[in-house]
């Protein structure tokens, strides 16, 4: 199953109007809370110009992006953890992805209404996390109880873990997530069947409206990064109704827009780009004649499963891989440049493949 990345906040902040600018999917975005009920699912292509840079190399017949894909999830209130507004259901939702895109309303608008009654991004955080956080509680005291019925049996393995699950308990307990708990190798792998909502990585994205894209920095941001940055988060500024109506557009009005704006690139681009890293991917290239195409892989993949991203067969009867860095080729101008700068190298079993590393498999099967 591919690697998700599950759009989650309150309602009406704006969560379905950005996803369908991500996907441009045409999914409901009412302004009434509960609209989407089942999550939408959609594939993204990943942006990234290393692709154009070579083809200019080597001129194929067609490019191939990688891909990943996000999931929208319903919003979630307060009360979520016990049930609240169909929230067991939804938190199922948040608990099948593997990281969490947290959008927060940073904007002002009478006719969007906020089920609080006002826009305040701490608070929304707040909720969000203490019903995920509660939820969790739930699943380490159950756990907890568990282990220390086990630990009677002798096996220290228990008492470690119950150690962990202590540590856990009063992280939640204070509504605080899973993941600023520091928990060494050997208690994740005692805890590695133990999925907690708040353990997942989180990517915060500020939804302003287009004067608060202008500032990037007013005060609603600024409380969004600075609670980020407690946890070592990213967050992304985005305008969900600008990024709506710059999707509906062709790549030539698109630029031309972002430039009346004085941007580089839409924030969706940024918003793509951070969430396949917050998922830990990497992208490796293949290019020949025939095409050149990225191809995902998780950090810290070996060459022979890197190869076998492409064909199980690469992986079977991998013999070596030949490697030259992205930024080698392009400085070199050609591959046969690069090879006479004897920047390719033979690369065995044990490498670990680099982002940006463009590959070519021997195999025999």
């Amino acid at each position: 199953m591919p690697l998700q990345a599950g759009i989650v906040g309150l309602p009406n902040v704006g969560k379905s109007t950005l996803f369908n600018a991500i996907t441009r999917a045409g999914v409901d975005a009412a302004n009434y809370p509960f609209c989407t009920i089942d999550p939408n699912v959609g594939v993204v292509e990943v942006p990234d110009s290393r692709l154009q840079a070579l083809a200019n190399l080597v001129h194929p017949r067609r490019i191939v992006p990688t891909t990943f894909e996000f999931v929208d999830i319903a919003g979630l209130v307060a009360g979520a953890s016990k049930g609240e507004g169909l929230g067991n259901k939804f938190l199922g939702h948040i608990r099948e992805v593997d990281a969490i895109v947290h959008v927060v309303r940073c904007f002002e608008n009478t006719d969007v209404t906020h089920v609080d009654g006002s826009v305040d991004p701490l608070r929304d955080i707040e909720t969000i996390e203490v019903e995920l956080a509660l939820a969790d509680l739930e699943s380490v005291e159950k756990r907890l109880d568990r282990s220390r019925r086990n630990m009677k049996s002798g096996d220290k393995r228990y008492a470690q873990e119950v150690a962990a699950l202590i540590r856990l308990e009063a992280q939640l307990s204070q509504g605080l997530p899973a993941r600023t708990v520091s928990l060494a190798d050997d208690e994740q792998v005692l805890l590695r069947d133990l999925p907690l909502l708040t353990a997942k990585p989180v990517l915060y994205v500020a939804n302003v409206d287009e004067q608060g894209l202008a500032a990037m920095d007013s005060p609603l941001v600024v409380r969004v990064r600075e609670r980020a940055q407690m946890e070592k988060a990213e967050v992304i500024v985005v305008s969900a109704q600008l990024e709506a109506e710059i999707s509906e557009l062709d790549d030539t009005d698109k630029r031309s827009f972002l430039a009346d704006l004085g941007l580089v690139e839409s924030g969706l681009d940024k918003l793509i780009r951070a969430s396949y890293r917050l998922l830990g991917l990497r992208t490796y290239f293949t290019a020949g004649e025939p095409e050149v195409r990225a191809w995902t892989i998780r950090a810290g993949t070996k060459a022979p499963q890197a190869a076998g991203v492409i064909h199980s067969d690469f992986e079977r009867g991998f013999i070596r891989a030949e490697v030259v860095g992205y930024d080698d080729l392009i400085a070199a101008g050609s591959f046969i440049a690069a090879k006479e700068a004897g920047k390719f190298r033979l690369e065995g079993k044990d490498y670990e493949v680099q982002d940006g590393d463009v590959m070519h498999f021997r195999f025999n099967v």
